[in-house]
């Protein structure tokens, strides 16, 4: 048997770009790898390769690879360090040193507008208004026209009760010609979110509907479009494959995290925050684990579960489990708040028979508003179109009803409104569901110490108030047959 012939480094170079062109990041990450084992001085190679293991989840290596990258001179060092920040705060947790690799970005170019607004968000999350408001007065400095830089601020100032100072300049720049739509869209977001503020629904509604058009308008060709059937054969698929008929060996139970998750914009970040004030309880955060999984390993979904092995069940949950140490190594009782792991409640409980689901739910109405008063990135590609999101609550609504004939003992309703109501009794019971005891620095509800990195980045940090239950009323004319529709839920 004759032995294939060595790929020569010009063979590998141009096999490791192809790969890379075509989103083949496994493929391309080995191709990278002996190319850069023969000619380890090629920065902008090494840039490659961390961005393919970036996006194959191999963080630790991507820093690595990135810092080879700067060690050979790669061009634009200061948007490496960027990339890196990222990783560090996004992925890994390390928010200082998250903070440190965006200050090198802008000792090395102080003009660099998305390091000071990648330093803004990261003091957001810290919940440091002042930090966050200098970073981002200097990204507006450096770009007048920023729908970022100005949309952060009017959101910052909204939530100190300056929200009406910032209607004229939101108009005033949604105004100039050739606006990006990407801007247009952050700018009239935010002026949605101001007008609402001062009690100019009709005014605000109108912002809201601009900018879920720019968002639209904003969308590269490549997006995934809704498409309301194809979300209702997923639905139909998952209430046939699921109860899985195999599970994890429970015996290799433990450890296993309190899930929380429902509609975006449902009170999951409240619900988690709450938790997270527990002695016992470290917040996760919005992790990825379970979809990465779902991606990488579980395709097509969820019909490659039907002749699942107990092997496999257990080696995802593995998987998990070690991404999970990554992030918080030696941590107890973890939170898992990824609102949309609603559709992963039969694979949860395969890989976690022991676990906790808290369903975070709100009037649905309000759900509904929210969700399209906020600007997501394209991923939500329901969110730009109220009858979209609509058609996705129904569906969500369908599916929870099954994962709880299925597993009414381990699904917790957390009420938004009833928390916001009475907020004593309703920790009580989330509480107690997670085995917990009562602490009473779990009712200090605006008391957060730990990093936010939601919409509900300001909302969680103040005290506890009902003002957006109910909030639909505000709106109910614009809402065509919603309010009958979704009356009885």
């Amino acid at each position: 048997m004759s032995t294939p012939p060595t790929e020569t480094p010009e063979q590998l170079f141009a096999r490791a770009n192809r790969c890379l062109r075509e989103g083949r990041a496994a493929e391309g990450i080995e191709a990278y790898e002996r190319l850069l084992a023969l000619r380890p001085a090629l920065p902008d190679c090494w840039y490659n390769l961390a961005y393919l293991q970036r996006c194959d989840r191999r963080f630790e290596d991507a820093l690595a690879s990135y810092r080879r990258a700067l060690d050979h001179g790669v061009r634009q060092p200061e948007a490496v360090h960027v990339n890196r920040a990222a990783i560090l705060s996004e992925h890994l947790e390390r928010g200082a040193d998250a903070e440190a690799e965006l200050r090198a970005a802008l000792a090395i170019n102080p003009g660099f507008v998305v390091a000071w607004l990648n330093l803004g968000n990261l003091y957001e999350d810290w919940g440091d208004r002042e930090q966050a408001r200098v970073a981002y007065e200097r990204a507006l400095r450096l770009a007048p026209a920023s729908g970022r830089a100005l949309a952060r601020l009017a959101t910052i100032d909204a939530f100190d009760g300056k929200a009406a100072a910032w209607v004229p300049r939101l108009r005033e720049t949604l105004a100039v010609p050739g606006l990006p739509p990407e801007d247009a869209a952050e700018i009239g977001f935010a002026l949605g979110h101001a007008l609402d503020a001062v009690g100019a629904y009709d005014e605000a509604f109108a912002a809201f509907a601009a900018a879920n058009d720019a968002s639209r308008r904003s969308m590269p060709p490549t997006a995934e479009r809704y498409d309301r059937a194809a979300q209702e054969r997923l639905i139909d698929e998952l209430i046939r494959v699921f109860p899985l008929p195999v599970r994890a060996d429970p015996r290799s139970g433990g450890r296993a995290p309190v899930f929380v998750c429902g509609m975006f914009r449902s009170g999951s970040t409240l619900a988690e925050q709450i938790l997270g004030r527990h002695s016992g309880v470290t917040v996760g955060g919005e992790l990825e684990f379970v979809p990465a999984l779902v991606r990488q390993r579980l395709q097509p979904y969820p019909a490659s579960l039907v002749t699942a092995s107990p092997r496999l069940i257990q080696s995802l949950r593995d998987a998990y489990l070690a991404d999970l140490d990554v992030v918080h190594p030696g941590a107890g009782l973890v939170t898992d708040k990824r609102p949309d792991n609603f559709l992963h409640v039969g694979l949860i409980k395969a890989m976690f028979p022991d676990a906790r689901i808290v369903h975070t739910r709100r009037r649905p109405l309000d759900n509904i508003l929210s969700v399209y008063f906020l600007h997501f990135d394209h991923s939500v590609s329901y969110g730009l179109d109220l009858g979209d999101i609509a058609h996705w609550y129904g569906q969500y609504r369908r599916l929870m009803r099954h994962w709880k004939s299925l597993y009414p003992d381990d699904i917790h309703d957390f009420d938004y409104d009833d928390a916001v109501l009475d907020p004593r009794p309703t920790i009580e019971r989330l509480l107690d569901f997670c085995g917990l005891d009562w602490e009473e620095a779990c009712l200090a509800t605006h008391a957060t110490r730990n990093p936010v990195r939601t919409a509900s980045v300001w909302q969680v940090r103040q005290p506890l108030h009902q003002r957006s239950s109910g909030r639909w009323r505000n709106y109910a004319d614009r809402l065509g047959d919603l309010p009958a529709r979704f009356r009885d839920i």
